[in-house]
């Protein structure tokens, strides 16, 4: 499988499976973030996914796919640090702002930066229609930022500090994306470098969620069954969101791939209307079909 993704590099036939395979992502990732938000502790369900997708990593890493060659080595050491800074930010975003209006800032600025920094490291250039489109999706996610603000009741005091760490998380998000992208273009093989990136991802957050979990009185530690279960569920869901986008950058334009991600705020609306029962109204949708067209225009113009 590896080859046949190979030879698609640079070809229609890639670019058109790197479409299929960023909006894929898409999807899985507002996935992921249903299943994260839920009665568990987020530090807890962090820890815990963290820990079933690096075990399940372990064996293809160690006796599927070939062994890492020696410069990949200090990349996969880079990139964990990143995606640590990237955890922190955002969880330290989330604890001082609300959900529904730090994640549209974080998601909005992402594409941004990561556009302007595949310009410089990959000398990727976008047209002035695909400029338009990506203007005009990140308006509309952070249109849906202020929609949400304006409704805001809570944590209205520390909303500044929040809105801060958003914008820093962001630049992380655009930071691991274009850095990833390098890694998995310069391993031989694409799934050598996916493999060893969950296994050396999985190794910061199961400590830190065992200490959280110790230092809960035992009438607030939750069922370790159920846990672990929401935890092997968005493993397996880590594994085919991360993965698409990562090969998606292998395949075609890191930006373009990067800008079709973030039509994830469209599917997490529709999973909170569908499947959460959440109230999505006529606003909202609007802001959401406006992301839907910023990508599409960024596609066309391509």
């Amino acid at each position: 499988m590896s080859d046949w993704l190979i030879s698609l590099e640079g070809t229609e036939a890639g670019h058109d499976l790197a479409l299929v395979l960023a909006l894929s992502a898409a999807f899985l990732h507002a996935v992921f973030g249903a299943l994260q938000k839920g009665r568990h502790d987020p530090w807890l369900s962090r820890g815990v996914i963290d820990f079933c997708y690096g075990m399940m990593a372990l064996p293809f890493a160690l006796f599927v796919v070939p062994w890492p060659e020696a410069n990949l080595w200090p990349v996969l050491a880079g990139a964990f640090l990143i995606h640590l800074g990237y955890k922190v930010l955002q969880a330290l975003a989330y604890t001082k702002g609300a959900y529904t209006v730090v994640y549209p800032v974080v998601r909005g600025t992402g594409p941004l930066f990561t556009v302007i920094g595949a310009g410089f490291l990959f000398g990727e250039v976008f047209t002035a229609v695909q400029w338009l489109g990506v203007g005009v999706l990140v308006s509309a996610i952070f249109g849906l930022a202020v929609y949400n603000l304006r409704h805001l009741e809570v944590a209205r005091d520390t909303l500044g500090a929040a809105l801060i760490l958003a914008v820093a998380t962001g630049f992380f998000v655009a930071l691991y994306t274009t850095y990833d992208a390098y890694g998995i273009r310069l391993s031989p093989d694409p799934f050598t470098f996916l493999a060893w990136y969950f296994v050396v991802d999985s190794v910061a957050m199961p400590p830190v969620a065992l200490l959280r979990y110790r230092a809960m009185t035992p009438a607030l530690r939750p069922t370790l069954g159920p846990l672990f279960v929401r935890g092997f569920a968005g493993a397996i869901v880590a594994f085919f969101s991360f993965g698409s986008i990562m090969l998606a950058t292998r395949l075609d334009k890191v930006g373009e791939a990067a800008v079709l991600r973030e039509t994830s705020a469209v599917f997490a609306a529709l999973i909170g209307w569908l499947v959460l029962k959440e109230t999505v109204g006529p606003r909202r949708i609007a802001l959401m079909a406006l992301i839907a067209v910023g990508a599409v225009i960024v596609e066309m113009g391509a």
